[in-house]
């Protein structure tokens, strides 16, 4: 799959194609129904998926720290859409200059122009366009003079309930990652690469693997059961911290995690985190000595979590038949996602 950074990257070969618009935040159900309807049209027309997302992403350019955190970085969220069959992301820098286009400047700079769109799926009350001026009918009516076709996406729903990106966020922070993983169709994970930090843990006697994330990225904050991917492909559990590390302080978010009966050497190695119970909130002890007593606490307590599951903390149970429904989703922004988040 090929990554295009940029409008200035595009070039002949990737004119033409069968292409949709969003963040994509999560990659949940609804995104993977968007690209079956992308992957069925494009073998009808024999032209290769393109996805356009946005860095920032929208919401984040306009708000800030007071966006939504994100559920998956960039690089996941890519290797995310690869695997579901997109051939192209193009990734276009969310600043002031494509803020300020006008639906009509959009539509022939990205679409007409830069892709060569031959079909677009989008959202039907999509919006775009610094005039709020562009919607569906207006792609209708521009497809309809340059030659491509529009359609809308279908809402995705399991339980009677949509499924969005804003509703994944919620499950998380209610710790329901059962639910959650239903969702996505998969179990929600963290990474990164293990780095080297003041090795704090070692001092106390329980040493951590510690993977620095993005700030936008914390969708959960606090102390967790968790099973790790190893590099080598086994699992272990153990014990997360996600967040600031108020006791000892931190200058970014980290994922701080202590795995149980497990010795080796981890850094600079990227590691798979999967939250499976969440013990805790983030407190500021008053020492260190507070502080290893509450560890203690928690290790007891995942290790009961993980004894009671066992061997299955994370269940998916059987979902109900999930469908897609033929309306579409509100959403806000320029350009707007296929659902709220």
């Amino acid at each position: 799959m090929q990554v295009i950074r940029g409008l200035h990257n595009l070039r002949d070969e990737h004119r033409g194609c069968v292409a949709t618009i969003g963040n994509f935040d999560g990659v949940h159900r609804g995104h993977q129904a968007i690209l079956d309807q992308l992957r069925e049209r494009a073998r009808r027309l024999s032209l290769p998926v393109t996805v356009v997302v946005f860095e920032p992403q929208p919401r984040e350019f306009f708000a800030g720290d007071q966006a939504p955190p994100r559920l998956t970085r960039l690089r996941d969220k890519v290797e995310l859409l690869a695997e579901l069959g997109a051939d192209r992301v193009l990734c276009l820098p969310f600043n002031d200059a494509l803020r300020g286009l006008t639906a009509r400047e959009f539509i022939d700079l990205v679409l007409v122009r830069g892709l060569g769109v031959r079909h677009l799926v989008v959202g039907d009350d999509f919006r775009f366009g610094c005039d709020r001026r562009g919607d569906f009918p207006l792609l209708e009516a521009v497809g309809a003079e340059q030659g491509f076709g529009v359609e809308h996406t279908r809402t995705f729903l399991l339980d009677d309930e949509r499924v969005s990106s804003s509703r994944v966020r919620t499950l998380l922070a209610s710790g329901n990652f059962a639910q959650a993983a239903r969702m996505l169709g998969r179990p929600y994970r963290l990474g990164g690469r293990v780095v080297r930090d003041r090795q704090l843990g070692r001092t106390i006697g329980v040493p951590t693997a510690n993977l620095p994330q993005p700030i936008r990225s914390l969708a959960l904050q606090g102390v967790y059961a968790v099973t790790a991917e190893l590099p080598d492909g086994h699992h272990a559990e153990g014990v997360a911290n996600i967040g600031w590390r108020p006791t000892v302080g931190s200058h970014r978010p980290v994922l701080e995690v202590h795995l149980f009966d497990f010795d080796g050497d981890l850094y600079g190695q990227r590691l798979s985190v999967l939250p499976c119970a969440k013990l805790r909130g983030e407190v500021k002890f008053e020492s260190l000595d507070e502080l290893k007593a509450q560890i203690r606490t928690d290790q007891a307590r995942a290790r009961r979590f993980f004894a009671d599951t066992a061997g299955d903390p994370l269940p998916l149970a059987s979902a109900p038949l999930a469908r897609e429904a033929v309306t579409s989703d509100s959403s806000a922004g320029f350009p707007a996602d296929h659902d709220d988040g």
